[in-house]
Formats: C-alpha cells, structure tokens, sequence
C-alpha cells in the first residue's frame, strides 16, 4: 500500500510543540504511522464530521483523510477533556 501524505494545520502544529516532550514524542511515532495507514484499528469516524480520531494516551488526533489526493490532514491535537471543544 502506497503511503499517504502527511500535512500538519499550522494551528496543530502549534497544539503539538506545547505538548510535553515524552507526550510530544508519542504523538509525533503515531502521526507517521498515520501516513502508512490512515484508517488504523482504534481509529474512529466522528459523528456528523468528515474527520477521524485516534487516541495517543491522554491525548487525540484530529484528522481528515482524502483518499483521490492521498493526503492525512492532522487538524487538531488535544488532550481528550479539551480537543472536542
């Protein structure tokens, strides 16, 4: 299976260097991983979005898979009582 490409939200990306660096790191393993497989087990479709999540410890990724354009959009990284708000 070809890999997707993987694009990071400026706003994401600032969500993810205010996460603690041992946290940081997880989230950063999982994101790759996400260009190879973007539907992973776990992964869940969000109700009444054109987004998936998956969860990294405390912490959610937020994303939009387009399959004609093969890209993972990474929209939002949060902790899991804050990143649905």
């Amino acid at each position: 299976m070809a890999s997707y490409r993987l694009l990071i939200k400026p706003s994401a990306a600032k969500e993810l260097e205010a996460l603690p660096l041992n946290e940081r790191r997880r989230v950063v393993r999982r994101l790759r991983r996400l260009s190879d497989e973007p539907r992973p087990p776990g992964n869940e479709k969000l109700t009444g979005h054109d987004l998936h999540r998956v969860r990294q410890g405390d912490y959610r990724i937020l994303y939009e898979v387009l399959d004609h354009d093969r890209t993972v959009t990474v929209i939002k990284i949060g902790h899991r009582r804050d990143v649905y708000r």
